[in-house]
């Protein structure tokens, strides 16, 4: 008996669903490499890898928190407070190491007052840190009175632009903080309450999980991973600016929604949300390389993320 139109559909959907964006990844890095002499150089790929580090590491982080059914708006906002206080405790204190430091710790702190704000006062995640990421970015302006920080020191940099022979100190950071990231989520209990919490959170919290708890978990190691993207950021440039983090957040759950993260919670997979940085980013590389007109890659971004939002609405309704 042949295979109906409809259920070969539904045998298509979730392999394309899971293996989507890194199609799209190869397909691009493939007709780039063919398109330009200039992309396919071990100097633009290291490039790429680098400058985009910082911002796979929120998304990262930023797929736990999808994953539980929430959204996290500020980690731009937290990615600038960790910066400038970085940069304010190397200059003001001149201690270059803990200015580094303080960035993820100051991240944690600030996740934490989201996750807490979420939970205690049971508001919306979308609401919480929208209002959150307003206040945040007040206080990073705050801090430095709106003018830069600069850091004259070779130890507070050499986090950003040093590494292990051609490879980055940042691209390393990310492939632990990535690593650990899935072990969590696919090999530990918190992991499974993750995903359980985000498919049903009623009947999780009727199974026994403190769906609270893991909520804040969450947005707490969100936070967390604001403050280490803030480190390299700042060690990288040398100097703690307000509106370091503008956009970041954005870009970050684009890429994770590209990855295949479900917007309704309950699925998703940390190597699929940085694959879905590396297609933006690669899309930003190649329109640069190109010279084409900035209108279309954005309107070429749009698409791609609007594509992903409606298959990822297709398995809703499912």
């Amino acid at each position: 008996m042949s295979a109906t139109p409809e259920s070969s559909a539904a045998q298509v959907l979730p392999f394309v669903r899971r293996y989507a964006v890194l199609i799209l990844l190869v397909a691009l890095f493939v007709t780039l490499s063919v398109s330009t002499s200039s992309f396919l150089t071990l100097t633009n790929l290291i490039n790429i890898l680098n400058q985009n580090a910082p911002l796979a590491i929120i998304a990262v982080a930023g797929t736990l928190v999808v994953i539980c059914g929430g959204f996290d708006l500020s980690t731009g906002a937290i990615f600038s407070v960790a910066a400038v206080v970085a940069a304010w405790v190397a200059v003001r204190l001149g201690n270059p190491a803990l200015g580094l430091l303080s960035a993820p710790v100051v991240g944690a702190i600030l996740g934490l007052i989201n996750g807490l704000a979420i939970t205690r006062l049971k508001i919306h995640s979308f609401l919480a840190t929208l209002a959150s990421s307003l206040v945040y970015g007040g206080l990073a302006v705050l801090i430095t009175g709106g003018f830069l920080i600069s850091v004259d020191d070779g130890s507070f940099t050499a986090l950003g632009r040093g590494g292990v022979g051609p490879v980055y100190y940042a691209v390393i950071i990310l492939g632990v903080f990535a690593l650990v990231s899935g072990f969590l989520l696919n090999y530990t209990t918190f992991g499974r309450y993750v995903l359980s919490v985000g498919g049903n959170p009623e009947a999780a919290e009727l199974s026994g999980i403190r769906v609270d708890r893991v909520k804040l978990y969450t947005f707490l190691y969100s936070g967390l991973a604001a403050g280490i993207a803030a480190a390299i950021g700042v060690s990288r440039i040398g100097s703690g600016q307000p509106q370091a983090g503008t956009g970041l957040q954005l870009l970050a759950i684009a890429a994770v929604i590209l990855g295949g993260t479900s917007i309704y919670g309950g699925i998703g997979a940390i190597w699929r949300s940085v694959c879905g940085v590396y297609l933006l980013a690669l899309i930003d590389n190649g329109f640069d390389i190109l010279n084409a007109n900035p209108f279309f890659k954005d309107l070429t971004t749009g698409v791609v993320i609007l594509a992903a939002v409606a298959l990822s609405a297709t398995r809703r309704g499912r």
